[in-house]
């Protein structure tokens, strides 16, 4: 701030202030487990996607250990660069849980039973959990004195609210259930009614079969004539890519005009590229087109062992469109439940074009399918030959009509070879749905 602006602001109330200028906030995951990668914390990314729908910005996301110094520290030092402090972790009923004993000396209170919290505790263990409580299951419905208690719906530990020199911090539990229903039940609506935040929109795309930076290159031009307040942010995962376009402001309809108009412009760019206009995945895109024209779908695999299956079935009422999977990994089960031919594995091999469209007709007819995906291929790290060398896979896509297959190398590690395998998988599914 500039000295005048500084003067006016030590006479206006902390409200206004925070009209002035963007809403942080900074996210503490506590735990030693997150630090040695015994657990990953996949509480930051979920909180800070519904934050900046809120409208608040994310500036620093903090792992921490069980360590109190270390905590305190840290705690001080998020305070002097964010609005509001979100806390996961350490609320438990062990010796190592020290979150809740240093937030009541960090804002001088001292510990208090809340009785609905005390309620919920008794309720879950006579009613649900239907086992003797011990006393340390007991202390979890203690809390600070000086905090609002945010009930759990979802399990014991109570959420803790404190304000404490303009700032807000905001203590879950590290259970990502739990601290979801915190979150979407009452933290986001307090905030809401805390602070004036601006709108902000995004729109987004997935596009397959183009790298971040040839993309990056062709829509350079685009990028360069977007106003200053119209960002654009590439998200690449496993042979795809995310574009999406983000905007903040006050007015929303004019920003919902002028984000769609720029949305409209990028679309007709990538159009070569592009798998579906929103925020979805792969498999939500081939579900959405499948449902569009009451078809279904099945699975032939043997490299991926079932992973393009559960991509699938992770979206809802994909008992819809989805059939049902034949994981032929051994030869034996190809041979005998796909009907590939003997000969065929013993001259060409299993990885071999021949082999997935036969894994593609025999799956077709035993899952009485519209459409089907087969795989097949060495993931690595060994079994690979100089002919066939480990990240060859063969794939096979299509109807009882017409069956294309089509071989890739891939050339990273197993875990990678397989999820790229099932995207390529899927995008060529998509493409032959939409041919046909």
């Amino acid at each position: 701030m500039h000295c005048a602006a500084l003067q006016l602001a030590q006479h206006l109330p902390l409200s206004i202030i925070l009209i002035m200028e963007k809403i942080t906030a900074s996210i503490i995951t506590i735990g030693d487990e997150l630090l040695i990668g015994q657990v990953v914390d996949t509480n930051s990314a979920w909180m800070a996607g519904e934050l900046i729908k809120a409208g608040i910005w994310v500036n620093h996301r903090v792992a921490v250990g069980d360590i109190w110094n270390d905590i305190w520290k840290v705690l001080d030092e998020e305070s002097r660069s964010a609005h509001i402090i979100l806390i996961t972790g350490g609320l438990g009923p062990t010796a190592d849980d020290i979150t809740k004993p240093l937030l009541c000396e960090y804002f001088g209170g001292k510990m208090i039973v809340d009785e609905a919290a005390l309620a919920n505790v008794k309720n879950i263990f006579e009613n649900i959990l239907k086992r003797p409580m011990l006393e340390r299951n007991l202390q979890q419905a203690e809390v600070p004195d000086c905090c609002t208690v945010i009930q759990n719906k979802r399990g014991t530990a109570p959420g803790m609210w404190f304000e404490k020199a303009g700032r807000i911090f905001v203590s879950m539990p590290g259970v990502p259930n739990e601290m979801k229903g915190m979150m979407s039940d009452d933290i986001i609506p307090l905030l809401l009614k805390h602070f004036t935040l601006p709108f902000i929109m995004h729109k987004t795309l997935l596009t397959a079969g183009i790298g971040e930076s040839f993309l990056a290159e062709h829509i350079k031009e685009f990028e360069a004539s977007l106003p200053g307040h119209i960002k654009i942010a590439y998200l690449p995962n496993y042979g795809m890519l995310r574009l999406r376009l983000t905007s903040s402001g006050e007015n929303k309809k004019e920003l919902e005009k002028e984000l769609y108009n720029r949305f409209d412009v990028l679309k007709h760019l990538v159009a070569e590229w592009m798998v579906i206009d929103d925020d979805k995945t792969m498999q939500e895109a081939i579900g959405k087109l499948l449902l569009s024209k009451n078809k279904t779908i099945g699975t032939a695999e043997s490299c991926t062992g079932g992973y393009i299956a559960h991509l699938i079935t992770t979206v809802p009422g994909s008992s819809a469109y989805y059939k049902g999977s034949v994981v032929s990994y051994a030869n034996e089960t190809k041979k005998n439940v796909l009907h590939v031919n003997s000969q065929t594995l013993e001259t060409v091999g299993a990885v071999s074009e021949e082999t997935v469209c036969q894994m593609a007709k025999g799956a077709l007819e035993l899952l009485d399918t519209d459409y089907i995906i087969a795989t097949s291929g060495i993931m690595g790290p060994d079994g690979g030959t100089p002919e066939k060398p480990a990240g060859t896979v063969w794939m096979a896509v299509g109807t009882k009509k017409k069956i294309i297959a089509q071989k890739f190398y891939f050339r990273f590690d197993r875990i990678r070879n397989i999820e790229l395998t099932a995207t390529y998988a899927l995008n060529m599914a998509r493409k032959s749905i939409i041919e046909s």
